[in-house]
Parts: C-alpha cells; structure tokens; sequence
C-alpha cells in the first residue's frame, strides 16, 4: 500500500527549518505486515526533541528515515502469530521494541532489551527489514516506529492496548513523555510520599516529571527552567515552587539549604545535569532522562561520590515495563492525577512539520500534535 510520510534524507540543515524544509511530504510504500508484525494506522503523532535530534543532527541515525516515534493509533492489520491484537484495538506505540528472550527482558528490564536497541540503531525493526520504500530505496524506521506518517508497520512488542476512551491526542504521549518523565519519578528516582524534588528542564518530559512526583507522594516539587513562560504550567500540574535556571540552586539551597532528596534532569544539557547535581543533597539521588550529543561528557570528582554517598542514575524510558505501566497511567489520567493533556500545545498538520520543528527547537512549546 502507499501512505503519506514525512522524510528525512539529510540531517544539520540550517534553520529556520520553514525554508530548509529538511522533511519531505512523500508517497512512501509499505508491505502487508509479516509475521510478528501489525499495520497501524496512525491517529496521532507528537513532535519530541528527540525527533529534534535526528533533524539537526545531534543524533546519527541512518538515513533516509522516516521520523516520529511518539504516536497513537488503531491496528489496521496484525501479521501471522499476532494474538494479543486484533483490527479495531487502539495503541499505544513503544519506541524501544522488547524480544522477551534477551538477558535484560528475562531480568524484568525490557527497557534495555538487547535487540530492540540494536534494530533501533540500524533503523529496522525487531522483526527484520527496513520495509519502507521510496520508488526503489529503502527507508529506515525511526526507533522501530517511523511514526510520522498515515500508517506505520511496527513488530506487535512495539504496541500496547490501550483503553478506547483514552483521546489519541493525549494517548500518542504515553508512548514517550510520560514514560519518561513520569516513569523516572515513579520507577528509576525511587522518590516517596515526603519527599522533596526538583525537575530540571520543563519541556514534556520533565513536566510529566513534576506529575509523576505529585503521584509519588513528594511534598515540596522545585521546577527549573531556563526562562519563565512554562512555570505557570508547572504550577498547575504540581510544582510548589519555580525557578529561573541562571541562580537555581543558590535559590533552592537558600530555601532547602541541605538540597532535595532527588532531582531529575530533563535539559540534554551538561549545565543542566550539573544544576541538577548541585541541587541534590548529600545520600540523594540525581537521575538524568536526557540523550545529549553523542561528544558531550561531564567530569565530577570522585571524592564527592563517595563521602556525600551519591546516586547518579540514567533513566532510560523511566525505566518502565509498558505493558504493566501504560495502562496504569492511563488510569490515573482518567481519574484526573496524571492530567496529560495540559501537555498538548497545540494539534497541527503533518505538512506544517517543518515549522512545528522551529517552535520546537526555540521552546516556544511543550508537545505539537500532529492529527490524522
């Protein structure tokens, strides 16, 4: 069959991305889904910095890929052997692909599962390929997904059900921002009622954060950005108090004067991570949701790790099992304790994608929606 794509043939074009255009609107075709395998069709399809990262280059994928890997959709068509789905069902789409047989799944971690990570990488999925075609080229799926598009072919481990009632809008989040931010506060942090938090970075993920540590109990939430036009947000969706980045943690530590219990970095920033760090006290936990530039490192001193009894963590996915963890936050959305679709700047066209890129890339906005 053929369906509409966006394409994505060189990564670092300049911006504004309104005139680069690095993404093209293509027909692209696609196979009948092969064994393993489900054709969703695409509902809805958020805009990531990590969709960001494939576009200006901070992270190499192959090329030519088709982006997007935070959607929500219904099975069209399931391969043989697929049957925990069936036509009709509405899911959520998992960018990290889980085999259930590698060393990381047998031990419950399918958020590091060996060969998702390697079919991702070569942008394929877990069942094989690529499958996508452009005349006579390839086209590599982007984590698994390749998700901006009408349709996208996925293995069946890259799906999750999820309720009919749950609007795709706010559903196409699950698979990533709320999963990540809310996953690392409630899984990776460890953070418990009582505790006091800071989030570093308010973008969708560290503002699911804030949510995922007003559901974990934590009773004093510091927000941290970079300027101020997300700390309303902030408030609403929990956070006690807001700080502007440039004298965070001398603020902070003034009201906190020991640090918080934990602080979650959310920026891709080493000046982020650090005032994360800083913003942790001695025997905490810092943890960092962020994938920066493949060159950046950060250098700390390895006294300070030991006698101030530090943890840091990378928090990959916040450390979720989505089978067991979307469906549980997508209860508390329905109950009105993780409320997502304060998250959803705003819905737009899969042809307005490269201007969606600039708002992006400026902060201008939290999640951009594209609707089918």
């Amino acid at each position: 069959m053929r369906m509409r794509a966006a394409v994505l043939r060189r990564a670092g074009l300049a911006r504004p991305y309104a005139q680069s255009r690095p993404l093209c609107i293509e027909e692209v075709e696609l196979p009948a889904p092969g064994a393993g395998e489900v054709l969703v069709q695409i509902k809805a399809a958020s805009l990531c910095h990590s969709d960001l990262s494939v576009v200006n280059g901070d992270r190499v994928w192959p090329l030519p890929i088709v982006p997007g890997h935070e959607a929500a959709g219904v099975v069209a068509v399931v391969g043989a052997g697929v049957t925990e789905l069936t036509p009709g069902d509405h899911v959520a789409l998992i960018f990290l692909s889980q085999c259930g047989v590698c060393a990381r799944c047998r031990e419950g971690k399918p958020f590091l599962c060996e060969r998702g990570t390697q079919a991702n990488r070569e942008g394929r999925l877990i069942t094989g390929g690529p499958h996508l075609r452009l005349g006579g080229e390839l086209l590599h799926h982007h984590m698994g997904l390749a998700a901006f598009a009408e349709y996208a072919l996925v293995a069946a481990r890259s799906l999750v059900k999820i309720p009919r009632e749950l609007p795709f809008v706010e559903a196409s989040l699950f698979g990533c921002a709320v999963m990540c931010g809310a996953g690392t506060a409630l899984n990776s942090a460890g953070i418990r009622p009582g505790d006091s938090v800071a989030v570093v970075g308010l973008g969708g993920v560290g503002l699911s954060a804030v949510m995922g540590a007003v559901v974990a109990g934590a009773t004093r939430i510091f927000a941290i950005d970079a300027g101020d036009d997300k700390f309303t947000l902030a408030s609403e969706l929990g956070a006690t108090d807001c700080l502007e980045a440039a004298d965070a943690v001398a603020r902070l530590r003034q009201m906190l004067p020991g640090g918080v219990d934990h602080a979650i970095e959310c920026t891709g920033t080493v000046d982020g991570f650090s005032a994360a760090l800083e913003a942790t006290r001695r025997g905490g936990t810092t943890s960092s949701t962020s994938l920066p530039h493949a060159g950046e490192s950060f250098s700390f001193p390895l006294a300070r790790l030991v006698a101030e009894a530090r943890t840091l963590r990378g928090s990959y996915i916040g450390s979720c099992v989505p089978g067991r963890d979307i469906p549980a936050y997508a209860e508390l959305f329905r109950q009105g304790r993780l409320p997502v679709d304060k998250l959803v700047t705003q819905r737009i066209a899969l042809d307005d994608i490269n201007a969606a890129f600039d708002a992006l890339a400026d902060a201008r906005v939290v999640r951009q929606v594209i609707c089918f």
